[in-house]
């Protein structure tokens, strides 16, 4: 027994040496997932958690460090943890979606996962990926700038996180077996959350709200992510602005607004100047959500902003003024003004498009199953989605792994690369016959240094609305938007190449478009899905593999020896 340790852990070291780049600045942490009791909302259960947390403890980190986090599953699910931006070049194997790159991590086991921090910098965040776990799993991730390098703003005087998210009263993890089980929508959440808290709008919740305590005349760093399973966010405080200065761990041109527009995925660092007269203000945020007739909650969560200082305070401070739930023009105007900061940016925008790939992102139905008729969905259907026209299926067998040791069945390649019905994607009127999408595990083969374009098209078929479309082990080049169909000849004359934000979650418009550019050069097999938790569980998603490269540091290294067995 002492040997078979002994050699696991030589394994372990030859592991943690065969990939380029070991940071001197190497880190570890234990990671506990556990369940724990809160009580929110007048009523206590239990939850999911790692270390006890709610959210869960905050990663930091310097540019270019490499991290080790022990996990330790003791709680009762199997899970995932995925770290939401962090690239992981050539090191696809602890990236940790569910049966895309592993299995999960199943009660009782430990796996210890690799961080691998290249040019991020700034705000990110991770979170379990199975199932709707990442509910109460998830934390910030803090990357600051090696001491040569300083912020390209001033030195901020503190720095504060916020990370919203949602609550349900009831189980979450029922929330989400009912839906899939009934193919129907999922309950939406009683409550959003600031730091774990529903704010002072919400009963029993006044006494725990989360406060942000500031000095008239200082500088405040807000560490922002939206951690919500289902609900693109607007956010404000009242009488002051905000100013953006990075956006998914890289900087942005400072964008000044009275408020912002996050989607679930998305991280951004904001800078907030405590220049009003003394007081207290609230920090809100409540749900864009463009989707006619889809139900969300339309509550506001909120914090307290509260200067120091001999003052008398409000009874009631006041709350900002936010976008209503269904403007898209407010959403399209933050969004689309949103720069990057070339100077800085790790890449240069591609120009010579090796592979273009056009996709429709579909909210759609299939017939209620095994000739039953109790399906909840429209018109007695389940709801699924889809990518040119494909909902996906995910394997048995984590695809990683299929596609290192050539195992055969688990997925197929041909993902389409163009829409395979051409039709009046945003039309008000289409025909239900395209409603039913095809069912597959098909993924997309890149050579490895392919310039990728990817247009991503949304369509009306049952009803359109937003889609925040992630990307794992690469940023991108978000170099156009629009509204209506996608035109070649036209719309690309107008694409941002000159300092377009380099993003890892892109929000396409309802019933309108979004184009990326990126370069293939992370070899390995890379999850893209919809960041709105119930189209990912419909199939709205496909796969990457990006092929090795020519020289052996290039290529994707052997596993880590204690890859969770499915």
């Amino acid at each position: 027994m002492k040997m078979a340790r002994g050699k696991n852990l030589f394994l372990q070291i030859l592991w943690c040496f065969s990939l380029i780049g070991l940071s001197s600045q190497a880190q570890n942490y234990t990671f506990v997932v556990r369940e724990a009791k809160y009580t929110r909302l007048c009523s206590t259960k239990s939850i999911l958690t790692v270390n006890g947390e709610f959210p869960g403890p905050t990663i930091r980190a310097n540019r270019g460090d490499t991290i080790f986090i022990d996990v330790y599953n003791k709680g009762n699910f199997n899970i995932t943890l995925h770290w939401h931006g962090v690239k992981q070049p050539r090191n696809p194997w602890t990236d940790g979606p569910s049966y895309i790159t592993q299995c999960p991590i199943q009660p009782g086991r430990k796996f210890t996962q690799r961080l691998i921090f290249t040019f991020e910098e700034g705000t990110i965040w991770w979170h379990a990926h199975s199932e709707w776990l990442r509910a109460t799993v998830y934390g910030a991730i803090h990357i600051y700038p090696n001491k040569n390098n300083p912020y390209p703003f001033p030195q901020p005087d503190a720095e504060i996180p916020i990370i919203f998210g949602e609550w349900w009263t009831s189980d979450v993890n029922e929330v989400f077996r009912q839906s899939m089980e009934t193919g129907g929508a999922p309950n939406v959440s009683d409550a959003l959350t600031i730091n774990g808290q529903p704010g002072d709008l919400f009963p029993c919740s006044s006494p725990e709200t989360f406060k942000l305590n500031v000095e008239q005349g200082k500088t405040y760093h807000l560490r922002v992510i939206n951690a919500a399973l289902n609900l693109i966010l607007f956010f404000s405080v009242s009488q002051h602005n905000l100013t953006v200065v990075g956006a998914d761990a890289v900087y942005t041109r400072p964008l000044t607004r009275e408020y912002i527009c996050i989607s679930p995925g998305q991280a951004m660092d904001v800078l907030l100047h405590a220049n009003q007269d003394p007081g207290h203000y609230y920090l809100a945020a409540a749900a864009y959500s463009s989707g006619v007739g889809v139900a969300f909650d339309n509550t506001t969560t909120t914090a307290r902003v509260e200067y120091s200082g001999n003052y008398t305070p409000p009874s009631s401070p006041s709350l900002p003024n936010l976008p209503n739930f269904n403007d898209t023009r407010a959403a399209l105007n933050f969004i689309t003004n949103l720069r990057g900061l070339p100077e800085r940016a790790p890449s240069h925008v591609p120009t010579n498009i090796t592979t273009q790939i056009v996709t429709t992102i579909s909210v759609n139905t299939l017939p209620c199953p095994n000739g039953r008729n109790d399906c909840q969905g429209l018109n007695g259907t389940i709801f699924s989605a889809s990518m040119n026209n494909i909902s996906f299926r995910i394997p048995t067998i984590d695809i990683l792994k299929a596609y290192y040791y050539h195992i055969n069945g688990v997925y197929e390649p041909g993902f389409p690369t163009f829409p395979p019905f051409i039709f009046n994607f945003t039309g008000d009127f289409l025909p239900i016959t395209l409603n039913t999408p095809k069912q597959g595990t098909r993924v997309n083969v890149l050579n490895y240094g392919a310039t990728v374009e990817i247009v991503f098209q949304g369509t009306n078929l049952v009803g359109g609305i937003d889609h925040p479309i992630h990307l794992h082990g690469y940023s991108f080049h978000v170099v156009g938007y629009g509204l209506g169909n996608f035109n070649q000849s036209v719309d690309p004359m107008n694409f941002n190449l000159v300092d377009p934000p380099y993003l890892n979650t892109v929000i396409v418009p309802i019933n309108g478009w979004a184009a990326i550019r990126f370069e293939a050069v992370n070899p390995g097999v890379w999850f893209m899905h919809c960041h709105l938790e119930r189209h990912q569980s419909w199939g709205m998603e496909t796969v990457f593999i990006v092929k090795d490269g020519e020289s052996e540091n290039l290529r994707l290294p052997p596993p880590p020896p204690d890859m969770p067995p499915c």
